[in-house]
Order: C-alpha cells, then structure tokens, then sequence
C-alpha cells in the first residue's frame, strides 16, 4: 500500500459524543498504525455519528440505529482499507 487511508468520525457536539468518536478513533489508530494516514473528527449536530474509511460511508449510527461494537468497526474499516490484514482474535469472533 503506497498511500496511506484517511479516517473520518463525524459526531454529535450537543449529544456529547466527543469522547465515544475519540476512544474509536484511538482504536483504530492502535489497529492500523501503519494503514492511517490521517484520522479527522468533525464535530457536527443533529445527533450524527458516522465514520468514513477514504471517503466511504462505513458506518452510520441513523442508519444501523445503533453504534458499532468496536470489534464490528476494525473489521468494516479493514475491509475497506486493508483487505488482507489479519485482526487476530477480532476475525475471531462473530459480530
């Protein structure tokens, strides 16, 4: 992989979601220290929680009606920016 991803978390400021976007956030960058280049929270209202890999929609808490469980988010965002990497114990076990 030449160049690097970029990771987007798009949260709530009036839900107070800031902490919840940044504990991801450190999970993913834990994750895929190598694979990250770039990882952007955009505060926003309204109640969105949304987290993009290169610019796609990976997951979306309006949609899903939920948040993801963070082993269920390594594996969609790896499955968008590093297909062959294997998550260990996280492919492991089922969502």
């Amino acid at each position: 992989m030449n160049e690097k991803s970029c990771i987007e978390i798009h949260y709530c400021t009036r839900c107070r979601w800031l902490l919840r976007a940044t504990w991801m956030a450190q999970e993913l960058l834990t994750t895929f220290e190598q694979e990250i280049g770039r990882l952007v929270l955009v505060p926003g209202t309204g109640g969105i929680f949304e987290i993009y890999a290169d610019g796609e929609r990976v997951w979306s808490r309006k949609a899903q009606g939920r948040f993801p469980e963070i082993a269920e988010l390594k594996r969609l965002v790896r499955d968008r920016i590093a297909p062959e990497k294997d998550l260990g114990h996280t492919d492991r076990h089922g969502t």
